[in-house]
């Protein structure tokens, strides 16, 4: 028999089915609660609220667990391409090695962006924002690619707006971290993996060959995979939100992108390394912003510690942690940010404050210690993270385009002022 559920409202009793997933995950069906009570629930943020079911992502928050499809991150980071991951997430399993190769292929054949994009970059300010220069970008692919506009296009029209938008991506990240620098933009070279070419476009010059550090590029790639997607957080919540409404797949995006934006989101590891910068400013005393931390009066928070889901540590901060220590030990940096990095690190680490709270570092923090020993200016970190997001947000897009969910309406509790009657200007 199946698990159910009952409120008791007033004098009534109101029964309501009780879904449990793979991971024994329980969620009441509350959607038809309004109907029959006339109440609906009330869940600011939507923290305890699941608005939809979905086969992509499960995390533990308690257990520290993230799995696409299944897979452990852990072995998805060291063992997979973020090619294969991206196709895992798109397509429900690992690609075939011959599936692979023709997914590569098809790839390749659409690395180009229009050359008219360029007139889009000379029209915008030399300080525009990254973010808001790939939110401008992304709006401007639907002006090129005018059929993605049909929400009831074909299944193989989808997967080609899929297939473009993946393979132009770094192309267009390239491009903007380009026009930041006012440096010439460089062409795609297929002959290159997804991520040496994203690198040879980003740090390579028009008159002369980049070389590949293949230490670099297991970072990068593990950077992008573990990014890949992160269940229904703001970013995919509102990918989502913006697709139910039958939006093209460009817009949508670039709803994720804008969500991404913020600081309390994709935001994040740039601020990182602003605090960074505030306390090299400051001197460099690492001891005195840890007891600012501690000190519940003191407004400063350690930004890069702790997570909003997981509780215990996040699985995602132990692997990238190695590829931060080889990137710093590789390339010799000798960078007192990095050093002030390394000192809250180990401070916060070995501290009964921060581990009895289990604010231990994230994702966030150590990424942003990787970009910046690469050379991507802070600028740059939030557009990263999107170009790794970005397979888990079509993923997303596209489970949702299949299953024919209806738009997203979310409701409210009123509680401005009730009906009153318009007064003349002269008797107000």
């Amino acid at each position: 028999m199946s698990e159910t559920a009952k409120f008791v409202l007033g004098d009534k009793t109101h029964e309501f089915p009780v879904h449990v997933g793979t991971e024994n995950e329980k969620g009441i069906d509350i959607s038809t609660l309004r109907g029959s009570s006339g109440y609906v629930t009330y869940d600011v943020g939507y923290k305890n609220t699941g608005a939809t079911k979905s086969s992509i992502t499960y995390i533990s928050g308690e257990e520290g667990i993230l799995r696409y499809r299944g897979y452990n991150i852990e072995e998805l980071a060291n063992k997979a391409s973020f090619l294969e991951v991206a196709y895992l997430l798109l397509e429900g399993e690992l690609p075939t090695a011959s599936e692979l190769s023709s997914f590569e292929e098809e790839i390749t054949r659409h690395t180009l962006v229009n050359e008219k994009l360029k007139f889009v970059f000379d029209a915008l300010p030399s300080g525009a924002h990254p973010m808001g220069q790939l939110m401008t970008m992304l709006s401007m692919f639907s002006a090129y690619y005018p059929e993605a506009l049909n929400p009831h296009r074909s299944e193989e029209g989808r997967k080609l707006t899929i297939i473009r938008l993946l393979a132009k991506m770094p192309t267009l990240v390239a491009m903007i971290m380009k026009n930041k620098q006012g440096h010439p933009n460089v062409y795609p070279k297929n002959k290159l993996g997804y991520v040496e070419n994203f690198l040879r476009m980003t740090f390579g010059h028009v008159t002369e060959d980049y070389t590949i550090d293949p230490v670099v590029v297991s970072a990068m790639n593990k950077l992008l995979i573990l990014h890949a997607d992160h269940e229904q957080n703001c970013s995919t919540s509102a990918v989502r939100l913006v697709g139910s409404s039958n939006a093209n797949l460009y817009a949508s995006v670039g709803a994720g992108v804008a969500a991404l934006w913020g600081p309390l989101h994709g935001g994040a590891n740039q601020k990182v390394l602003e605090m960074l910068e505030a306390i090299k400013d400051d001197g460099g005393d690492t001891d005195k912003w840890l007891n600012k931390a501690k000190d519940k009066n003191d407004p400063f928070r350690l930004m890069g510690f702790g997570h909003r889901v997981y509780k215990n540590f996040d699985p995602r901060a132990k692997i990238i942690k190695k590829s931060a220590d080889e990137i710093l030990e590789k390339m010799g940096i000798n960078d007192p940010i990095l050093e002030i990095a390394k000192k809250l690190e180990q401070a916060a680490l070995n501290d009964s404050y921060f581990i009895d709270r289990k604010l231990f570092p994230n994702v966030d923090f150590y990424s942003g210690i990787i970009y910046r020993a690469l050379g991507f200016p802070v600028e740059m970190f939030t557009v990263l993270f999107a170009l790794g997001r970005l397979p888990g947000w079509m993923a997303q897009w596209k489970e949702l385009r299949a299953e024919g969910q209806p738009i997203g309406r979310p409701r409210q509790i009123y509680i401005g002022t009730a009906e009153r009657p318009f007064l003349d200007v002269n008797k107000r």
